[in-house]
C-alpha cells in the first residue's frame, strides 16, 4: 500500500471528494459577474437553518464582487448545460460582462442576479469568511431558492468524462496555468474573521 506526503501523482485521489459543478453569480457596485466552481457544499446539519459554503479563488473578479456585496447565487447545473459552463468558466469578467444574454432573475432577498434556467438556484448572503491562501472560503445563509427544469446534476466526474474536446483541452490548459499561478498564494493563510461587505470593488 502506497502512502506518505501527498504529491502531484497522488493528487487525483482528492478528486473523489469533489462536489457538483455549480455556477456562481454576484453583483456589486453596478457590476455583475459569474464563474464556474466545484467547491460548493451543504454547510448546516439543521434543516431549518440552510447554509452553503464555497471556495472562490482570489484572482477571480467574482471574488472581489462577493467580498464587496456579501451576496452570491449558487446554481446546480444540469448535465446538458455546456454553454453556461463555457460562458462563465472560460473568460474573465474583468474583460467584459459575462452574464449578458443569459436569462436572469433578481433574487428577492438580496437583489443578487440569479440564472433562471438551471436545475436549482440558491440566493445566499455571506455570514462568515476564512482566508484559504489562494482562495476565500465563504459560509452563507440560503435566503431563497428556486427550482428549474429537472435533470441530472452536472458533477466534476461527468464534466471530465463528457466535455466536448475543445472545452476539455482549454480547461486542462487553464487549470495547469491556474495551479502555477496560485501555488505561491496558497502557501500563506492569514487568520481573520468576516467583517461584512466592503462595499467597494
Amino acid at each position: 500500500m502506497a502512502g506518505g506526503p501527498l504529491d502531484a501523482t497522488a493528487y487525483p485521489l482528492l478528486r473523489h471528494l469533489t462536489l457538483p459543478v455549480v455556477a456562481v453569480t454576484t453583483a456589486a457596485g453596478g457590476r455583475s459577474n459569474g464563474l464556474i466552481a466545484n467547491s460548493a457544499q451543504r454547510a448546516s446539519l439543521v434543516p431549518s437553518i440552510p447554509r452553503l459554503s464555497i471556495y472562490i479563488s482570489k484572482p477571480n473578479f467574482t471574488h472581489d464582487l462577493v467580498m464587496a456585496s456579501g451576496v452570491l447565487g449558487i446554481h446546480l447545473l444540469r448535465r446538458d448545460q455546456w454553454e453556461v459552463i463555457r460562458r462563465l468558466g472560460f473568460s474573465s469578467g474583468r474583460d467584459g460582462e459575462k452574464l449578458t444574454d443569459l436569462d436572469l432573475v433578481t433574487g428577492p432577498a438580496t437583489g443578487c442576479p440569479l440564472l433562471a434556467d438551471v436545475l436549482a438556484a440558491f440566493e445566499c448572503r455571506v455570514i462568515n469568511a476564512m482566508d484559504a491562501g489562494a482562495a476565500t472560503f465563504f459560509l452563507a445563509d440560503v435566503e431563497s431558492y428556486r427550482e428549474g427544469e429537472a435533470g441530472e446534476v452536472m458533477t466534476s466526474g461527468w464534466f471530465r468524462e463528457h466535455a466536448p474536446d475543445d472545452m476539455r483541452a482549454s480547461y486542462e490548459a487553464r487549470l495547469a496555468a491556474a495551479h502555477r499561478y496560485l501555488e505561491p498564494l496558497a502557501k500563506e493563510v492569514v487568520p481573520g474573521e468576516w467583517r461584512g461587505p466592503t462595499g467597494g470593488v
